[in-house]
């Protein structure tokens, strides 16, 4: 099985910054996308950035020109940089990947998710 395990989150007062990073491990055998979905309560689990193998990012309308989503493939970890952060960002953030392989299924795999909550 594969794990991936987000760490930076935190409290922070509105227009503050932080760094989430998830760290990948285990069984990995092709990761395709890496990204970074994040869920309020009772609210749906929305895409905030992913970015591809070749390195092309997508995002959230909602997060552009704040946040920025980046990769180490040596180290197997995939950070979210988070600018001007607003109390409308806080969330439960979670860690998704994508993997494919040669004679295997597409495999989805998420991390346990890390709360940022940003004060007014």
């Amino acid at each position: 099985q594969v794990q991936l395990v987000e760490s930076g989150g935190g409290l922070v007062q509105a227009g503050g910054s932080l760094r989430l990073s998830c760290a990948i491990s285990g069984n990995i055998f092709s990761i395709n996308v890496m990204g970074w979905y994040r869920q309020a309560p009772g609210k749906e689990r929305d895409m905030v950035a992913v970015i591809g193998s070749g390195g092309s990012t997508n995002y959230a309308d909602s997060v552009k020109g704040r946040f920025t989503i980046s990769k180490d493939n040596a180290r197997n970890t995939v950070y979210l940089q988070m600018n001007n952060l607003k109390p409308e960002d806080t969330a439960v953030y979670y860690c998704h990947i994508k993997e494919i392989g040669v004679g295997r299924p597409t495999r989805l795999s998420w991390g346990q998710g890390t709360q940022v909550t940003v004060s007014s």
